[in-house]
Formats: C-alpha cells, sequence, structure tokens
C-alpha cells in the first residue's frame, strides 16, 4: 500500500482547485465578452458550450492522479509544483482581467 504525504494531498488539491476556478472564471469572461485566447479550449468551447469544464476537469484530474502514483520520482513533485505555479498565475490573471474590465 502506497502512503502519500499531505503536503502532495496539499498540492493535488490545490490544483484542482484551481482548475476549477479557472473554468469558473472563464465562464464569467466570456459571459463579460470576453475571448478565450488558447485555440484548444476555444474549439471544445465550440464544441460543449458551457459544458466545456466537464472535459477540462476531467482533461486535468487523470494525468494528476497519474503523476499521484509516480509521486516517489523527484521530477513529478517539481512538475507538480509547476503545474500549479502556472495555474495560480492563470487564475491571478483572470481576476484582474475581471477587475480591470469588470
Amino acid at each position: 500500500m502506497d502512503r502519500y504525504s499531505p503536503g502532495l494531498l496539499f498540492i493535488l488539491v490545490l490544483i484542482v482547485g484551481l482548475n476549477v476556478l479557472d473554468a469558473l472564471f472563464t465562464m464569467m469572461i466570456l459571459d463579460d465578452g470576453g475571448r478565450e485566447i488558447n485555440p484548444v479550449v476555444r474549439s471544445v468551447i465550440q464544441l460543449y458550450g458551457e459544458g466545456f469544464w466537464i472535459w477540462k476537469f476531467f482533461i486535468v484530474t487523470v494525468p494528476l492522479i497519474l503523476l499521484c502514483l509516480h509521486s516517489q520520482f523527484r521530477q513529478v513533485r517539481t512538475i507538480l509544483i509547476f503545474i500549479s505555479a502556472i495555474y495560480l498565475g492563470i487564475v491571478l490573471y483572470q481576476i484582474s482581467l475581471m477587475v480591470y474590465f469588470g
């Protein structure tokens, strides 16, 4: 049986939470007349509409599970920290857009 550290749990929950916030803020920005700059996400939004968040949730969560299973490797922890930093930057950028243009 594998045992995982509380730090790993924190970083995984942080990434999932930031992913959910990213989807929520994206929908809010799009409702206010903004546009999606990521061409992949833009095409998924065109295909699925507001249900894109379900796709986005799974496309992020499944790799996180795989990374968790391989968390004993030092590179995986570095990757998880990098992913969380990118998501934090994206969410902060979205907040700044909503404050500035909202």
